[in-house]
C-alpha cells in the first residue's frame, strides 16, 4: 500500500479552468482499487500525508508556470518521493520541462492505458455535478493548426459509455475531438437519449459529418447548445449545410454557436468574411485565438498576417459588444458588423462620452 498524492496547480489567472482534473480522478480509482491511500489538493499544501507517489497534472502550454511552481514545491518538500508529471503541457513540450528539472521527475506524455476506461473518483470533487467523458479518442481530421494529432495520434472509439457516467450527476460533458466519425456514435447517442440528462458536445461536432439522421438523432437529446467550427473559409458550405439541417428540425439558431479561428494563417478580412457569414446564418459567433503549442504567456503571440492592435480590437470588441466573448445575432450588432466595409470598421468602438 502507498501513499498517492495527486496535484493540480493552483487556480488563477495563468492557470484557468472550471472543470475537475479528469486524469487525476481517474489514477485515484485506479490508486484506490490498489489500496493505496490517496490525496487531491490544489496548489501548495502541507497536511502531513507523506506521499511516496506524486502526480502533477498541466494544462495547455501557455499554463506552464504554475505547473513549473508546483513541481519545485513539492519536490523539495518530498525529496525521496517519486513525482511523474503529466498532461496537455508535459506531453506536447516534453524537452521545455527537462531544460527546467533535469531531474526529481518523470514525464509522462499522452494517455494512460491503464485508467482510461475507469469511472473517475468524484468523490473528490462533490461539488461538481457533471459526469465528463471521452467516448472516442484522437481524430479523423489532420488540422494544422491542432495539437490533438501529437496529444491523441490514434483515433480509439468507444463501444459504450454507461459504466463512466457517475451516479447523481445532472450533466454529461463529452471531450471527444470528433464524436461524428465514431463507428459507434448512434450506439452513444441512445445511451446519451437512455441516462435522459443534459448533454454538452464540449469539443463541438464535425460539420461535414452532420446529416439529415444526426441531426435527428441530436433534436432527441437535452442539448442546451449546439457548437460548430467554422475555422478555414474550406468548410464554409459544410457549416452553412449543417446550420440549416438543425434549424429545419427546430433547433433555435440561437442555440448554435460556432467557433471561429483567427491569428493562424488567416488574415484580418478573412476573418471577419466567416464572422460576417457566421451572424448572417443568424447563429452565435465564437472568436477562438490561436495559442502556439511553443510555450509562451497566453495571448502574446501575434501570426504574421496580423498586428497586435488588430488582436486587441477583437478582444475590447468581445468585452464591450459581446456576450460571454460571443457575438450572438443580435440585430445591433449584425448592422454594424455586416454593413462594415473592412475589419477596422467593423470592430472599432466608438468612443465614451465626455
Amino acid at each position: 500500500m502507498k501513499n498517492i498524492l495527486l496535484v493540480e496547480p493552483k487556480r488563477s489567472k495563468k492557470y484557468h479552468t472550471t472543470y475537475p482534473p479528469l486524469g487525476l480522478l481517474k489514477l485515484s480509482s485506479y490508486h484506490k482499487k490498489r489500496k493505496d491511500k490517496v490525496r487531491l489538493v490544489s496548489g501548495f499544501v502541507d497536511d502531513g500525508f507523506k506521499p511516496d507517489i506524486i502526480y502533477i497534472t498541466s494544462l495547455f502550454t501557455y499554463a506552464y508556470e504554475p505547473v513549473h511552481d508546483v513541481i519545485n514545491y513539492y519536490r523539495e518538500k518530498y525529496k525521496k518521493a517519486k513525482i511523474i508529471v503529466g498532461g496537455i503541457y508535459a506531453t506536447l513540450c516534453p524537452d521545455h520541462l527537462k531544460e527546467r528539472f533535469k531531474d526529481r521527475i518523470e514525464i509522462y506524455r499522452g494517455l494512460i492505458d491503464e485508467v482510461e476506461d475507469i469511472l473517475p473518483d468524484y468523490k473528490l470533487v462533490p461539488d461538481c455535478d457533471s459526469t465528463i467523458l471521452f467516448s472516442s479518442r484522437g481524430c479523423v481530421r489532420n488540422c494544422s493548426f491542432c495539437s490533438v494529432p501529437r496529444i491523441e495520434p490514434k483515433f480509439i472509439p468507444k463501444k459504450s459509455i454507461k459504466h463512466l457516467i457517475y451516479p447523481g450527476h445532472k450533466k454529461i460533458i463529452l471531450w471527444d475531438n470528433n464524436i461524428l466519425a465514431s463507428p459507434y456514435w448512434e450506439n452513444i447517442f441512445d445511451e446519451l437519449k437512455e441516462v435522459n440528462l443534459t448533454v454538452d458536445f464540449n469539443q463541438g461536432l464535425d460539420a461535414r459529418l452532420l446529416t439529415e439522421k444526426v441531426a435527428m438523432r441530436l433534436k432527441e437529446l437535452k442539448i442546451p447548445i449546439v457548437r460548430l467550427a467554422y475555422d478555414t473559409n474550406s468548410v464554409r458550405n459544410a457549416i452553412k449545410k449543417a446550420i440549416d439541417l438543425l434549424s429545419d428540425i427546430g433547433i433555435r439558431k440561437r442555440r448554435i454557436l460556432v467557433y471561429s479561428l483567427y491569428n493562424f494563417s488567416d488574415n484580418p478580412e478573412d476573418f471577419l468574411n466567416r464572422i460576417k457569414d457566421i451572424l448572417e446564418w443568424g447563429v452565435v459567433a465564437y472568436p477562438m485565438r490561436y495559442e502556439p503549442i511553443t510555450p509562451m504567456p497566453k495571448n502574446s503571440y501575434v501570426s504574421k498576417n496580423w498586428t497586435k492592435e488588430e488582436l486587441e480590437m477583437i478582444a475590447k470588441a468581445r468585452r464591450v459588444i459581446g456576450y460571454g466573448g460571443a457575438f450572438p445575432p443580435y440585430e445591433g450588432l449584425r448592422k454594424k458588423i455586416l454593413n462594415a466595409k473592412n475589419f477596422k470598421k467593423a470592430f472599432e468602438l466608438r468612443p465614451p462620452l465626455l
